[in-house]
């Protein structure tokens, strides 16, 4: 557990109670309002006196209880609860207080984290029910958190909530960064367009996913990215998402209001609910500049500290994998043709294998002498286990035991083997989102991992959740989230969700949630290929609630040399595949593309080689979401930086400056760049790599290819014979 650094004791005080409330930022750029209007909770957001969020309403609307009382006859008396939590409040109670302290995560982008806002919580007091809820708003420079309580009390203590009535009123038609609104989806493409063309371009926005569920035509998700027409850059999303339902928003198209919209269970219920208890932070970061959104530290700063004594078992990884090759159809996850297979009945070790079945003994080792010569940490390889055959897209409950390896993977042997070469091997769990079938197993399965040398997984949730009519991201699927992560650490493993919830900065409290997946990574451009802006758009969205197992690295676009059958092209340059190491932040990095296409070009799989997935500094050097992103980052522990930069199908020249390195040192900085002639759709693979010395006093202009981009390593030179023959920049 890392230590604190300092804390200034928090200053709280009682305000006079009316019917408005006013708290500005530590560094007053922000200001909040608070108050009352006709019974109803409202707040308004200003930046630099521009409105962020006009005034807007706040509540949560409760669903409609029974409830049987019995007289002394024994004759039972019903009763319907109908009281909402959305008007008749009047403010009874107001505290603020101011809080700085600094702390280190385990793991991330930077060493040192400030957490310093100030303080306002209200109490809300229903005369008509005697009920009470407080609301608590912390002001950051950077933006707003809130959330509801609802503290222990007479009138208030189990409850199902219908509908929480969150707004956000936006002062105009801002330009927004957008995915559809779903209960079991993240995977789709986002869609650049003002707020009021969402509604017509909805149905196109909506593609084909193995289990997805939109609510609206105008339903969008968070994290949502927005500029506005005066120039304020504003992320709208959710901290501590914590037994509750995932929160959607709904637009008002007409007026720019959105309204959280929670993802139901399969009876239509948002929520249920005991006091004392919590509604995750609803999270506003805003800025001027679209580089402070990225350096952003609210939504973790939300979040509880680490619930764990010790952390020094949670390490980053950079791993490659038995994976893309069955992505792009070389290989296969099953070991047979055979089209239904029942665990326990099917008789594998006598059934004709179809010789595709990429997860087998001798070809991991060749993976495991791979990441052995290039210095690796791990090795991850997927189907390995039975069941592979007709996993997808039925409703097995019994789909997986996860222990139960195919006939041509030794586990036993593979351990040793592995541990030989110091590598280590990443577990891989697919659910096939039988969720009462993978806690049936799940201590099992975690023993397994710990018998055989895995301190890692990769679990999966494709496909409709069982039990039927569950969402990926209700309530009872949260909690069953985050009772894997916290019985993984019982056992001492990282975890790396996939088809999983949308990150909210869990990752602060509970370190060994290393990744997610939580949007369309790098498996997408096997299945006809993201975007080329998508890279310059996820750092804004998906990446503000924590780190994305993207799994770039890939060198080969064509991917019919892979597969025959495959006609998709990976919509990116070589070079911005270096890059992406940089800019799309992880501490589990994999290099996702075959060995064999990496010794093609080991003088650019180089630089995959000596990144860092650990950093103790981070810097924004240029950011403008859907246009392109640079970064600079630190490595942990040393004085040595990497940089990336990736842009959209326009391609640009990329200026930037070397000052936050040291005054007086000299730094060898090789440049990966895009080759005059690159192009993510015609010349892919087309790069250069220079050799230059810079100081703190150096510039650069780069060119960067339509789809393209660069990765620069910038490493401390330790005496002068290290420069000779080398230029300055």
């Amino acid at each position: 557990m890392r230590n604190l650094l300092f804390v200034v004791i928090w200053v709280c005080c009682f305000v006079t109670v009316s019917e408005a409330q006013t708290v500005k930022s530590p560094n007053g750029n922000l200001q909040l309002d608070v108050s009352i209007k006709n019974g109803v909770p409202v707040y308004a957001l200003q930046y630099k006196n521009k409105p962020v969020v006009k005034e807007s309403t706040l509540g949560i609307q409760l669903k409609e209880e029974t409830k049987i009382t019995f007289k002394d006859t024994g004759v039972g008396v019903k009763q319907i609860n109908k009281y909402d939590l959305t008007g008749g409040f009047a403010i009874t109670k107001a505290e603020t207080r101011q809080f700085d302290e600094t702390w280190q995560p385990v793991w991330g982008e930077v060493k040192n984290i400030r957490n310093n806002y100030n303080e306002l919580a209200v109490t809300f007091t229903q005369a008509s029910t005697d009920r009470y809820i407080i609301l608590r708003f912390r002001l950051f420079n950077d933006g707003l958190g809130f959330r509801y309580e609802f503290p222990l009390q007479k009138n208030l203590n189990y409850f199902t909530i219908k509908e929480e009535k969150t707004q956000f009123a936006l002062s105009g038609d801002h330009k927004a960064f957008w995915l559809p609104g779903d209960f079991d989806t993240e995977e789709y493409s986002t869609v650049t367009s003002n707020l009021s063309e969402v509604r017509g371009k909805m149905k196109d926005a909506v593609t084909e996913n193995a289990s997805q569920t939109t609510f609206s035509p105008t339903g969008v998700q968070t994290p949502l990215m927005l500029k506005s027409k005066d120039g304020l850059y504003i992320n709208i999303h959710e901290a501590a998402l914590i037994d509750y339902s995932a929160m959607n928003l709904n637009l008002d198209d007409k007026n720019f209001v959105l309204e959280s919209f929670l993802t139901p269970d399969a009876r239509g219920d948002k929520g249920y609910l005991q006091t004392p208890c919590q509604s995750p932070w609803r999270t506003i970061v805003v800025s001027d500049k679209a580089g402070d959104i990225l350096e952003s530290k609210l939504i973790l700063n939300l979040n509880e500290p680490t619930k764990y004594t010790s952390t020094d078992w949670i390490k980053p990884v950079k791993y490659v994998g038995v994976w893309w090759e069955m992505i792009t159809g070389k290989s296969t996850w099953s070991y047979t043709d055979l089209e239904s297979v029942q665990l326990g009945v099917t008789d594998f070790v006598h059934a004709r294998p179809s010789g595709k079945h990429g997860a087998n003994t001798q070809h991991v080792k060749e993976y495991i002498d791979f990441a052995a010569k290039h210095g690796f940490d791990a090795v991850l390889v997927e189907g390995w286990n039975v069941g592979w055959e007709d996993w997808f897209g039925k409703t097995k409950d019994y789909v997986f035991d996860f222990v139960t390896p195919y006939p041509d993977f030794d586990v036993q042997e593979l351990h040793r083997y592995a541990s030989s070469k110091g590598i280590k091997m990443i577990m891989h769990h697919e659910t096939s989102s039988s969720v009462r079938n993978y806690e049936r197993f799940m201590d099992t399965a975690y023993k397994f991992m710990v018998a055989n040398g895995y301190n890692a997984v990769k679990s999966g949730y494709v496909g409709n959740i069982l039990p039927r009519g569950e969402h990926h991201y209700g309530q009872w699927i949260n909690n069953h989230y985050l009772y894997a992560i916290t019985k993984a650490a019982g056992y001492k493993i990282m975890v790396n969700a996939h088809e999983a919830v949308h990150p909210t900065g869990l990752s602060r409290t509970y370190p060994n949630l290393i990744a997610n997946e939580s949007a369309r990574g790098t498996e997408y451009e096997s299945f006809g290929g993201n975007n080329p802006d998508h890279t310059t758009i996820l750092p804004f969205t998906r990446l503000m609630g924590g780190p994305m197992d993207y799994t770039p690295g890939i060198f080969e676009m064509n991917l019919s040399k892979l597969s025959p059958t495959n006609t998709s092209h990976v919509n990116s340059t070589l070079a911005r595949q270096l890059a992406l190491y940089v800019t799309m932040y992880s501490p589990l990095q994999m290099a996702a593309d075959l060995p064999e296409n990496y010794n093609r070009f080991l003088d650019a799989f180089q630089f995959i080689k000596d990144v860092a997935v650990d950093w103790d500094d981070t810097k924004v050097l240029e950011a403008e979401p859907g246009d392109y992103i640079t970064y600079a980052r630190k490595a942990k522990g040393t004085n040595n930086w990497f940089i990336g930069s990736t842009c959209d199908e326009n391609g640009r020249t990329s200026n930037i400056a070397f000052d936050y390195l040291d005054a007086g040192k000299k730094y060898i900085a090789t440049i990966y760049a895009d080759a005059k002639n690159a192009h993510y759709k015609t010349n892919p693979q087309a790069y250069t790599i220079r050799k230059v010395i810079v100081t703190n006093k150096s510039k650069l202009a780069q060119y960067c290819a339509p789809g393209g981009g660069y990765a620069i390593s910038v490493i401390e030179a330790r005496n002068d014979n290290e420069l000779k023959g080398l230029r300055s920049l």
